[in-house]
């Protein structure tokens, strides 16, 4: 991000947010990798899967963790088959992909068919946070 541009938009965001500087950090630092290609995809009004496209790799080839809120996908491919190409077009370098889980989302599953890993997700809130409707007396 331009230096001048961050100057100004620290501004006005913290003049306007109290305690949001740490997200307008996560902005300022996203990783635009794009391998390996992946989907977001809303399966539900609370849950969301994220597709992971792994041609060349095996479940043991993949590691899927969450820390602290930030769920991590990695891959490397630990076996050598012992093959020589002579041209290799399918990509199977090592990666690590990282998401910032919003408030109150948990990964619910992982499954790995046909070359796609799928991680599932589910946002569950807290009956303590959800509003509630506050009765007004006289």
């Amino acid at each position: 991000m331009n230096k001048e541009v961050r100057i100004i938009a620290d501004d006005i965001f913290n003049r306007h947010f109290v305690g949001f500087d740490r997200l307008f950090d996560q902005f300022a630092n996203v990783n635009v990798n794009s391998y390996p290609p992946h989907n977001v995809i809303k399966t539900g009004e609370d849950t969301r899967d994220i597709e992971f496209a792994l041609a060349g790799f095996t479940e043991e080839d993949i590691d899927v963790t969450v820390e602290n809120g930030v769920l991590t996908v990695a891959g490397e491919q630990k076996s050598e088959d012992g093959r020589v190409y002579l041209y290799q077009g399918i990509a199977a370098r090592a990666f690590t992909k990282q998401f910032s889980l919003s408030d109150y989302w948990e990964v619910t599953g992982a499954k790995f068919t046909n070359g796609i890993l799928t991680v599932s997700t589910k946002q569950e809130i807290p009956e303590a946070v959800k509003p509630k409707q506050i009765e007004i007396k006289s």
